[in-house]
């Protein structure tokens, strides 16, 4: 056994533990952003439907840049090119204030564009926990990282709310300032992590990614995680836009993505060990079960009750098919594949999220909240296809 291959689960709780408040302050970042960039996008866009164009640069951001930051960190370590995406994020967060002062639409999308950064190394958080954990301990470290949006949730709302007008007249400068502390704080607490990464520097390559690529469950793995996360991208984007179009305020709004937010993090405290005694695979069907759930809520009416229920199913869908795709993804590489398998599939999901951002935008303004809704049936009924071809396939297998 080589030393990438060494396992230490009391190091990788510890790691846990750390990747989960990284995860928390990086979620309220999310969070914020989340509630105040497309309506930031409404104030400053040239045209109401690239109102979540914001949001999108975000996850173009995070799509460009995740697969070059796997990369990366193969070669300088986890830690290091965590703190340096954080503090990119502040960067970004900073640029953003000075965007909203000056009026200046283009400078608030490179803005959001360089939290894309932070995103796409805040995705490895996931796999960072992993990393030295055994196969039985590996669900349950990744569901404590998740755990970490719990806090995010709670504190990430509450955090407009205290900063919306904290540099009045100005609205959201405040919040954007604040979102820059976070990032501040988290790159801070990012030395603590600690990942071996000198013995793979050396170390044998595996198989060329295309091999990796071309197996069935990384396949459905990938799909699986990208589904979710599109489906959740596309809905979650469009919501603070439509319930101002609706009538609801900035508040009702936020309280809306702080319940999603809790429900996409709070069931990660034992997602990991239904993954463990059910699979993966049940638990990700469960997921778009879920995600269809949240569609009907949409589409039964445009109450807060509507939006506020749909939001939360939205978000155990979420948790269920992402942390599933997850866990199955981590079963398909050796270690010196890791970071080629978690590059391309962490660049596949943000890339098609990117998509699903742009188009909520789209699909809001020029057909209405039913058809964002409406649009979340196929994605789920392809995900459904795929999983149920994976089981089939091992069982055939196994047989």
């Amino acid at each position: 056994m080589t030393a990438a291959e060494t396992f230490d689960d009391h190091k990788a709780r510890r790691n846990a533990v750390i990747l989960a408040i990284a995860q928390a302050l990086y979620g309220a970042t999310l969070t914020a952003l989340v509630v105040t960039s497309g309506l930031v996008g409404t104030q400053l866009a040239p045209d109401p439907s690239w109102a979540t164009m914001p949001m999108s640069m975000t996850i173009i951001g995070t799509a460009l840049t995740t697969f070059p930051i796997s990369l990366m960190m193969k070669r300088i370590g986890r830690r290091a090119g965590f703190m340096i995406c954080a503090m990119l994020g502040a960067l970004g967060s900073l640029l953003g204030t000075y965007a909203i002062f000056e009026k200046s639409f283009g400078l608030f999308l490179v803005g959001a564009l360089m939290l894309g950064i932070y995103q796409a190394s805040a995705s490895y958080y996931r796999f960072a926990a992993a990393d030295l954990a055994s196969p039985q301990f590996r669900p349950k470290a990744i569901s404590w990282v998740m755990t970490g949006g719990v806090a995010a949730a709670l504190f990430g709302s509450l955090l407009v709310m205290a900063t919306v007008d904290l540099l009045a007249p100005i609205t959201f400068a405040g919040t954007w300032v604040a979102m820059a502390v976070l990032a501040l704080i988290g790159a801070a607490l990012l030395m603590a992590v600690d990942i071996p990464y000198k013995a793979e520097a050396n170390a044998p390559t595996g198989r060329a990614l295309p091999e990796i690529a071309r197996q069935p469950r990384y396949i459905v793995a990938v799909a699986t995680a990208t589904l979710a996360y599109g489906i959740m991208m596309l809905v979650m984007t469009a919501t603070p836009v439509a319930m101002l179009g609706c009538g609801f305020t900035v508040q009702d709004s936020s309280w809306v993505i702080q319940w999603h937010a809790l429900s996409m993090f709070v069931p990660s405290f034992f997602t990991g060990s239904l993954i463990a005694r059910y699979g993966a695979e049940r638990i990700s069907i469960i997921g778009m079960v879920l995600l269809v759930g949240a569609a009907v809520a949409g589409l039964m009416g445009i109450h807060f009750e509507n939006f506020a229920v749909g939001l939360i199913l939205l978000g155990l869908g979420w948790n269920f098919g992402f942390l599933g795709g997850t866990t199955m993804l981590t079963s398909t590489y050796r270690p010196a594949e890791r970071n080629k398998a978690q590059g391309l599939n962490d660049m596949i999901v943000f890339v098609i999220t990117a998509l699903a951002s742009l188009s909520a935008g789209k699909l809001l303004a020029w057909n209405g909240w039913d058809a964002v809704n409406y649009a979340v049936f196929p994605l789920v009924l392809l995900a459904l296809a795929l999983i149920s071809w994976l089981v089939t396939h091992q069982r055939r297998l196994a047989a």
